[in-house]
């Protein structure tokens, strides 16, 4: 990998203001990836990648454009800031456009603190065959297991440099490791399979390869004999593995473009309760060896640890500075972006507030009502909050789960959703986003 990320990004930079830009920043990021696939204890598939991408956006007076490439000669790096003058120049006018003021930029941008890297280098293929054959064989051990249809290792490291003309130069190196399986109980119509896998920022959080098979093959053989619930209206639990999904939308919902646009059915939501008392979701940019940990945003700002919802309350949007200048308010620092895209709104870490129960106790609170393990697809109503996507899962009976399911749809509409959630204390903190299973009251179900 390339060393000289700063240079190239003031590069860029330069070029851009002898080109004709009023403003500009750089974002270039370059980094490797490896992933093996292994099938019937030998190696199905290698995957190596190495590269750097660099991205620019000039500014004149409210017009923007961005362009990027893979090419890093310094001849290239001219032609892209002339391009994206020419381009800013056709570009529509938005008076929101523009950098951070100076004293805004995040004074300190270092990101040891975090543990974002992992220091004990990039692992070898051997290891990572080694890994991905023994998660394989441990998910075959599993009585009922009949085959397995994937086991997966891999590992990325890359690095950031972002680069503004109103002062701002920082970067960071992230890494992750991956390990996954997927495995199947049954034959023809009545196959079924499951999966487990992790993702963390350092190896040695990882769950080792037998644990991954070995959950994964539960999984599957606990979903055999798979059949339609019952029609009609059901209380439903979100298992832990799917519940983020829920407070995603509200997420999605509560993004300060959509909010500028008027489009999102959380539009007049703010100040108001959106989930019951008692629960909060806080952001947590500072969360050590997070998987979207910062120490800061897409425009230089400092990331800061912040309540989105508080005591059920929405609290805030999710803003970036187009977006904040939109709404006549301020960034929460929330911008993201890539080397071919201007910034925009996006969350990292959350955090949603556990209960004291477990998912037993839930499911015992229930009664009778189906917990979903995993969704298809989606019919979300972005303006209205309509829900409806296909699950599968569990049928609970007396507050036991009795059968499995497959093959159903569950429907309501987000904002009741959100407004009868009651979550669990299974949240597992290795996840960015950290939310328990949760119960949530009187669900279309459409089954036989």
């Amino acid at each position: 990998m390339k060393d000289d990320l700063p240079d190239l990004a003031g590069a860029l930079l330069a070029a851009a203001k002898r080109a004709g830009a009023d403003a500009a920043d750089a974002l270039v990021v370059d980094g490797t990836s490896l992933s093996i696939d292994a099938l019937n204890g030998t190696l199905e598939h290698a995957e190596r990648s190495e590269g750097i991408d660099l991205g620019v956006r000039a500014i004149l007076g409210g017009r923007q454009a961005c362009v990027s490439s893979s090419d890093a000669r310094p001849e290239t790096i001219v032609t892209m800031a002339e391009r994206a003058v020419a381009m800013a120049r056709e570009a529509p006018e938005d008076p929101s456009i523009g950098l951070a003021d100076p004293d805004a930029l995040a004074p300190e941008t270092g990101a040891a603190h975090l543990e974002l890297a992992d220091p004990g280098g990039d692992p070898d293929p051997e290891t990572l065959k080694r890994a991905a054959i023994e998660a394989e064989r441990a998910a075959l051990e599993v009585a009922g297991v009949t085959q397995v249809q994937s086991a997966s290792a891999g590992y990325s490291r890359y690095r950031i440099h972002l680069a503004t003309s109103n002062g701002f130069s920082a970067g960071y190196a992230r890494t992750s490791h991956a390990l996954s399986c997927v495995a199947i109980t049954g034959s023809g119509t009545e196959m079924e399979r499951d999966h487990y896998g992790e993702s963390m920022t350092f190896r040695a959080d990882l769950p080792s390869p037998q644990e991954i098979g070995r959950i994964a093959g539960e999984r599957a053989v606990a979903r055999a004999g798979a059949r339609k619930p019952p029609t009609g209206r059901f209380p439903v639990v979100f298992d832990e593995r799917v519940s983020s999904g829920l407070i995603g939308h509200l997420l999605s919902a509560i993004n300060g473009a959509a909010i500028a646009r008027g489009s999102s059915w959380a539009r007049d939501l703010l100040g108001k309760q959106v989930l019951p008392r008692g629960l909060s979701i806080v952001e947590e940019p500072d969360r050590v060896r997070g998987a979207r940990s910062r120490p800061f945003d897409g425009e230089g700002l400092a990331a800061r640890r912040s309540a989105i919802v508080e005591d059920g309350v929405l609290m805030r949007w999710v803003l970036d500075l187009a977006s904040a200048r939109k709404l006549g308010l301020e960034t929460t620092a929330n911008a993201a972006r890539s080397t071919s895209a201007p910034p925009s709104p996006a969350v990292g870490n959350i955090v949603l507030s556990p209960g004291k129960a477990s998912r037993a106790q839930l499911l015992r609170d229930m009664g009778q009502g189906l917990i979903v393990t995993s969704l298809i697809g989606s019919s979300i109503n972005p303006t209205t909050g309509d829900y409806s996507r296909g699950a599968s899962g569990f049928w609970v009976d007396n507050g036991d789960i009795a059968y499995p399911v497959n093959e159903c749809t569950i429907a309501g509409n987000l904002r009741d959703v959100l407004a009868s959630l009651r979550p669990a204390n299974d949240a597992r903190a290795s996840r960015s986003r950290i939310v328990p299973s949760v119960l949530v009251e009187g669900l279309t179900l459409a089954g036989k």
